[in-house]
């Protein structure tokens, strides 16, 4: 983490050094407190929100606050940042391999109630291993491959073989699966995603099954996303539901064909430094500043102004006839994606109208 802070508490958005991430804090807030409420109508269900969204503890904080089960993160350096903030329950929800890494998350079981996903046996022992060296319990999840052609196992018969090595290690608690289909989450018709949601639930129910036939409870079932949450929430089948973006949104889930009830509470906060010809503009938010891999930023207010090429350090504008821009002046873009746009910098400059009430820093690492 640098030293240098883009702004300080007091300042107005206009005193904030660019390139700086911003958080409208009341969107966010109203953020959280729509999913909640959303999943309130479902008891049997649990928001367990992903932290790689945002990796700020600061926010964990309020997730929890507002009814979270735990956090979800996606490396081991997440989840010591979450735990050393005083989230006491998370679930990596990924696989990790290498002893020096099961090591470290066993520590942060010392202090917080941690799980972990598995798809190879192999994994497993490298867990089992930790565990009882450090005389700490992980919990285990399965992760089942529902569509995404990423990780986990395929089939229910390996699934219920895995389960069945976990449970021969006494620091290991087998506890469900990991049902996750990040694809899902961007298919932009809502029929589309009712089409991939049934068909992992149904993958996901099938595995279950068999896992309590093979005398394996299966208390868990987790997944979904922003994009899909609705679809796993009533398919009686799902019972945690990792939400990510919905925290702060971004341009991508803005392309989905889809009412939702989150705001945009997220922006890359540019300076305009050069206008030297008409009909374009360039700014200082570039690849350094944002993501661009689920396409480029899209401008906040501020009509005619078209955010169309990303190199280094530099922001290309189209500008139409109409818009007015000119040297010095403050654009918010609305980033392509947020998690990876969060990762490439160290702090979110709270707001709250046009006031900065808090900088937070960025929980970066490996």
């Amino acid at each position: 983490m640098t030293g240098r802070r883009p702004a300080e508490p007091g300042m107005t958005i206009a005193q904030v050094e660019t390139p700086a991430l911003i958080v409208d804090l009341d969107a966010m807030e109203a953020n959280i407190k729509a999913l909640a409420a959303r999943v309130a109508a479902y008891p049997s269900v649990r928001v367990t929100p992903h932290a790689k969204a945002h990796k700020s503890v600061e926010i964990a904080r309020r997730q929890m606050a507002a009814g979270a089960a735990r956090m979800c993160c996606q490396n081991v350096a997440e989840a010591e940042a979450m735990a050393a903030g005083g989230i006491n329950s998370i679930l990596l929800s990924n696989e990790i391999i290498g002893v020096e890494k099961a090591k470290r998350l066993a520590q942060v079981a010392r202090t917080a109630k941690v799980g972990v996903c598995v798809d190879h046996v192999d994994q497993v022992k490298v867990l089992a291993d930790a565990a009882r060296e450090a005389d700490i319990t992980f919990d285990v999840l399965i992760e089942i491959d529902v569509g995404m052609g990423r990780c986990g196992v395929t089939s229910a018969a390996e699934a219920v073989a895995l389960a069945k090595d976990v449970a021969k290690h006494k620091n290991l608690h087998f506890s469900g699966l990991q049902a996750y289909h990040g694809t899902a989450q961007h298919l932009r018709h809502p029929e589309e995603r009712v089409a991939a949601i049934a068909k992992a639930a149904a993958f996901a129910r099938e595995t279950a099954d068999a896992l309590r036939t093979a005398g394996l409870p299966c208390d868990v079932i987790a997944g979904a996303g922003t994009g899909s949450y609705e679809n796993e929430m009533i398919s009686g089948v799902y019972n945690e539901l990792q939400c990510g973006s919905y925290v702060f949104m971004d341009a991508d889930y803005g392309r989905n064909d889809t009412a939702y009830p989150f705001r945009n509470a997220l922006f890359i906060l540019a300076s305009v430094i050069s206008a030297a010809a008409p009909g374009r503009a360039v700014c200082d938010a570039g690849l350094k500043s944002l993501s661009a891999e689920s396409g480029l930023p899209v401008a906040y207010e501020a009509p005619g102004v078209t955010y169309i090429k990303a190199t280094d350090e530099h922001g290309t504008l189209q500008l139409s006839p109409q818009a007015t821009v000119k040297p010095g002046d403050k654009l918010k873009l609305i980033p392509g994606h947020c998690d990876p746009t969060v990762n490439l910098h160290d702090w979110l400059v709270a707001c709250r109208g046009d006031k900065v009430e808090a900088v937070w820093p960025v929980a970066r690492g490996w």
